[in-house]
């Protein structure tokens, strides 16, 4: 595993256990993104970097039963988290790295990726793999549920220019990777860019 898997799961496996108590009210934001997405019954749709699984179940309950619901994520302890909590009943749960996902070609509707972007190592080429997975016209939400000034006041930094979210940096990136942006929304209490796969 390359230096970034094992930093990135280390810093996530540190925190698994006690990962969805740090963060308890944040239900509400996830179903609210989730419901941007804008998925029918029977949709296939990938939760990447799902961690301990909080957006499976509102993605469940959008693409209903017949609908097929994955969350991939490189962290074991996040994967176990989500079983512990019985999330694996709203989706299949895969250890899997973006960069290299084991799905077919354009077999998505759509992807959701919740704080995913910021501990990608490579955001051009893992946002090329997502958009591989995805049929042309497929969605994908890049969601937070703090806004880019919360989350940088709650981690004690400031915002720089180079933030990899902020817009002037993120529609050309999503450009670049075959994605077109379709809405941005930075606001304090979240954080969501969507964007449809090109032709």
């Amino acid at each position: 595993m390359s230096d970034d898997h094992t930093h990135v799961q280390e810093f996530f496996g540190s925190r698994a256990a006690d990962w969805d108590r740090r963060f308890p009210d944040d239900g509400p934001a996830y179903a609210a993104a989730v419901a941007e997405l804008g998925l029918r019954p029977g949709d296939r749709v990938l939760d990447a970097g799902c961690g301990t699984g909080r957006a499976l179940t509102p993605l469940r309950a959008a693409v209903g039963p017949a609908g097929l619901v994955l969350g991939a994520d490189l962290t074991p302890a996040m994967l176990q988290a989500a079983v512990r909590a019985g999330r694996d009943r709203d989706g299949r749960l895969l250890r899997a790295d973006v960069a290299a996902l084991p799905l077919r070609s354009r077999s998505l509707d759509a992807v959701f990726a919740a704080g995913l972007i910021a501990h990608l190592p490579d955001p051009a080429g893992n946002l090329r793999e997502l958009a591989r997975v995805v049929r042309p016209g497929g969605v994908l939400a890049l969601f937070h549920p703090i806004g880019r000034a919360a989350l940088a006041a709650r981690q004690g930094r400031q915002l720089t220019p180079g933030d990899l979210r902020a817009e002037p940096n993120l529609r050309p990136l999503l450009a670049g990777s075959g994605w077109n942006t379709t809405a941005y929304i930075d606001e304090d209490a979240r954080f969501l860019a969507l964007a449809v796969r090109a032709g």
